[in-house]
């Protein structure tokens, strides 16, 4: 226990931290319901026109929208700023001196800093779009409940694996960060990548059915659309547990991945001042 403390402690404090940040949480609710209702809107014109075939129900779309823009915080787009900022000023050459692991401190301070941004957006667009569009009378435009308790409990394991995955694919950001000396090009290169290859765009059951295999098995599948088709329901039994063991997979796998590059760069590091 002791020697989980240092890091216990650095995810507590980077949470807490962020979420002093409130005006921030309610311009990005804002804006993040602004883009659902236009998401939902022309996925509703899609249907109006579409055949009868259509993998997903538009209930389930709609929801789909409501919950990627609940969870958009969550998406590994970006690397962790701090550690940004600690590359340009040289100040990563502490976390090498420090009696903790690197990798595990850089790993629950992104976990913290996600979670602290994805919690307060997520409740509040909950409350939005699953409580106040059903009593305005939009029932037929809100987030709809879970398939059951079982899908229920499968979707809360899965966001948090996807919590985790989110947090171990900005690790490789991060390093990329260092390696490169910035985070400019590093983000360029992520951002459209995460929005596609997540669902964030457009749920990935609906793109060509020959894709559907390739891209349910890469790893930004996990973030958002694993999550989602077991909260409906798509995935149970066997299917919902090998989905789950598929984000596991992912995980171990970017973990590993990840710690191994931060080595190499932190041995090749070089810092420059005095």
């Amino acid at each position: 226990m002791n020697a989980l403390r240092p890091y216990a402690a650095a995810f507590t404090s980077r949470f807490l931290q962020m979420l002093q940040y409130r005006a921030a949480a309610l311009a990005g609710f804002a804006t993040q319901c602004w883009w659902g209702g236009i998401k939902v809107m022309v996925l509703a014109a899609f249907y109006a026109g579409a055949p009868d075939t259509v993998p997903m129900p538009l209930a389930d779309a709609i929801t789909y929208t409501w919950l990627a823009q609940g969870l958009l915080a969550l998406l590994p787009w970006t690397g962790d700023p701090e550690v940004a900022q600690s590359v340009r000023t040289g100040a990563v050459a502490y976390d090498r001196l420090r009696p903790v692991d690197a990798y595990a401190l850089w790993y629950v301070r992104t976990t913290g800093w996600i979670a602290a941004r994805v919690l307060p957006r997520v409740t509040l667009m909950l409350a939005f779009a699953a409580l106040a569009l059903p009593l305005l009378g939009w029932r037929e435009w809100a987030w709809q409940p879970p398939a059951g308790v079982a899908a229920t409990l499968a979707f809360a394991v899965s966001a948090l694996l996807a919590l985790l995955l989110s947090a171990a694919l900005v690790m490789l950001l991060n390093v990329a960060t260092m390696a490169a000396l910035n985070d400019r090009g590093v983000n360029a290169l992520a951002l459209p990548l995460v929005i596609v290859l997540s669902g964030n765009l457009l749920p990935l059951a609906l793109m060509p059915p020959s894709w559907q295999t390739l891209l349910l098995v890469q790893p930004l599948a996990g973030l958002l659309d694993i999550p989602a088709r077991l909260y409906f329901g798509q995935f149970a039994g066997w299917q919902a547990l090998g989905a789950l063991g598929l984000q596991a997979a992912w995980l171990v796998v970017l973990v590993g991945a990840g710690r191994a590059a931060m080595g190499r760069t932190l041995r090749r590091l070089e810092v420059q001042g005095g």
